[in-house]
């Protein structure tokens, strides 16, 4: 493949990673993504002395007929790889919603060039679809997991859906997902006792657990800096409970910094994003389930893919609009900087 083909944006960074988001719907409510349960309203009236002067983001779901189809996602699915791209990742929203999402897996699985492809779900859904996903070509399959007791559970998600997501992991690693990842996004006041806790439930079960800062990407910009707590904090707390050794990274682009137990199994991994910003290697692109293209997780521009699709463009037309967009790709996302903007869209809307 020669390096006019390949997506290079203007500070030199060559795109391997497609996110691809195939609905904004969800079946939880997160508190740090559609915080609309009582629960998460109470928990950040207890930080707020006011509420934020901002206006929430109004979650309108996109209408069916503005979802790309199976057909359209493969398109830009095979166009991207013939670009370099050599990692995709299904998300949502929740993914398992779509319907017919077995047929997508196949299709994106036959494409020559994808080395990893992977889905995250919050695995509500999993069970009923893990055997067909796994037969149409998934590779792997990350979960998030944001507390192991009940109560806590219901609390951040505003789903009583610990069991059946406990249920999903393990089944998972039977089907021969490997290495399965489990997510939890560390929020002060919220979850962050159980950190050792999930560390404990990562080596039991021989998985990889991953602990995410507190990003600004609920749809009630409620987000405070005050309750993101910091990966060299997690890390110094499992540091001093675990005895962990550094796992040598060969990928530039990763977003964790990766520990294993030196007894048993099990992986470690620490995504900061707020307090130690991976920007200047990122690889990354995302594709909306409205077909917009966002170059930023953080991006408050999107670029509509979509009308291109339906008006005919053919595929050099479209490659040379890839290149043109991913150029314009953020430099960093300016969180904490006093200029920062939150995102257009909330997390389930933008894709994970």
């Amino acid at each position: 493949m020669s390096d006019e083909r390949l997506l290079v944006d203007s500070h030199g960074r060559v795109l391997r990673d497609l996110r691809v988001s195939l609905t904004d719907r969800c079946n939880f409510r997160c508190l740090y993504c559609l915080p609309e349960t009582e629960a998460a309203q109470n928990f950040y009236r207890g930080h707020w002395a006011h509420l934020p002067d901002s206006k929430p983001i109004l979650q309108q779901w996109v209408p069916r007929a503005s979802l790309l189809s199976f057909e359209e996602i493969e398109r830009v699915v095979r166009i991207a790889v013939g670009l370099g791209i050599q990692k995709v990742r299904l998300t949502g929203g929740e993914p398992l919603l779509r319907q017919g999402i077995e047929e997508l897996v196949q299709r994106v699985a036959s494409i020559p060039g994808i080395e990893d492809l992977a889905m995250t779900t919050n695995g509500f859904l999993f069970p009923q679809k893990a055997k067909s996903l796994r037969e149409a070509g998934l590779h792997r399959v990350s979960f998030s997991l944001d507390s192991l007791d009940r109560q806590n559970f219901k609390k951040i998600t505003g789903r009583d859906g610990l069991e059946s997501v406990l249920q999903s992991i393990d089944l998972a690693a039977e089907l021969g997902f490997h290495p399965v990842k489990v997510n939890a996004v560390i929020i002060r006041g919220l979850n962050d006792h159980e950190i050792e806790d999930l560390a404990v439930f990562a080596k039991e079960r021989g998985i990889v657990m991953r602990f995410i800062e507190f990003m600004p990407l609920d749809s009630a910009r409620a987000w405070l800096k005050e309750l993101v707590v910091p990966g060299r904090e997690i890390l110094t707390r499992l540091r001093a409970r675990f005895d962990l050794q550094p796992v040598s990274n060969t990928n530039a682009s990763s977003t964790s910094v990766r520990w294993s137990f030196r007894q048993g199994n099990g992986e470690i991994g620490i995504i900061a994003p707020v307090s130690e910003p991976f920007c200047g290697h990122c690889n990354r692109i995302r594709l909306t389930a409205d077909g917009k293209v966002r170059t930023c997780l953080f991006s408050v521009t999107e670029h509509d893919l979509r009308s291109l699709l339906r008006q005919g463009a053919d595929d050099t037309q479209i490659e040379a609009w890839l290149d043109k967009v991913v150029y314009q790709k953020e430099a960093r996302h300016r969180i904490g900087e006093p200029d920062f903007v939150p995102a257009s869209r909330s997390m389930s809307c933008i894709g994970g």
